[in-house]
């Protein structure tokens, strides 16, 4: 059973630096151009089944890359794989000179998430390790040979995989997933194992990976 764990594509919110969590922000055209370079990238790998965030940012991402790859298997939504909830931080800028945030908050947040209190009325790093690893350990369970999509978002996408990093202390495992950054989960037999990571698909240029 394969995994194919895709980070939604660019938003103007990400190009300027600000906080998203749940607020509904769509892909911008270069977002929409990248799922559609991703999708072409993975032509020739067969899904099963697709799951999103509700999201809709995440929800056109799927559509672009089943598209794109050929594949015509309906998305179905799981609030689950919705990004982390940043309550009062949620739509401010966190970057450089223009962050509305206070730095240290949001130095620590980039850091060390899982030992970070939730913003006001958001939720911790470990509050979505539970809800996305209950999504995965759910769908590996079902060991059906089968080969599924699953898009979500940066944070929830660390979240997920968490477990299954060399080093589980370190949330962002390194940095966050570029949009559309692909990483695939291999389950068979009751073992569930990490076999790429923040791969980069596009295509024409690199053509199509090979299914595995």
């Amino acid at each position: 059973m394969l995994i194919y764990v895709v980070r939604h594509g660019e938003t103007d919110a990400n190009a300027a630096g600000i906080l998203q969590g749940w607020l509904d922000v769509p892909l911008n055209e270069t977002g929409i151009a990248l799922a559609r370079s991703t999708g072409a990238g993975l032509k020739g790998v067969r899904f099963d089944g697709c799951f999103s965030s509700p999201l809709v940012r995440a929800l056109r991402t799927a559509e672009e890359i089943l598209s794109a790859s050929g594949n015509d298997c309906p998305v179905q939504t799981d609030p689950r794989l919705r990004e982390i909830r940043l309550g009062a931080w949620e739509g401010r800028k966190y970057r450089g000179e223009e962050c509305e945030i206070d730095r240290a908050e949001m130095e620590r947040f980039f850091s060390d998430p899982l030992r970070c209190a939730a913003p006001p009325g958001g939720e911790t790093a470990r509050d979505v390790c539970r809800r996305t690893q209950e999504f995965l350990s759910e769908l590996t369970a079902r060991d059906d040979g089968g080969t599924y999509l699953v898009t979500t978002h940066g944070a929830a996408l660390r979240a997920m995989l968490n477990g299954l990093y060399a080093d589980p202390s370190d949330f962002w495992h390194g940095h966050a997933p570029a949009n559309c950054a692909v990483s695939i989960v291999e389950a068979a037999g009751g073992a569930v194992r990490l076999i790429a990571d923040d791969m980069i698909v596009r295509a024409p240029e690199n053509g199509p990976i090979r299914p595995l």
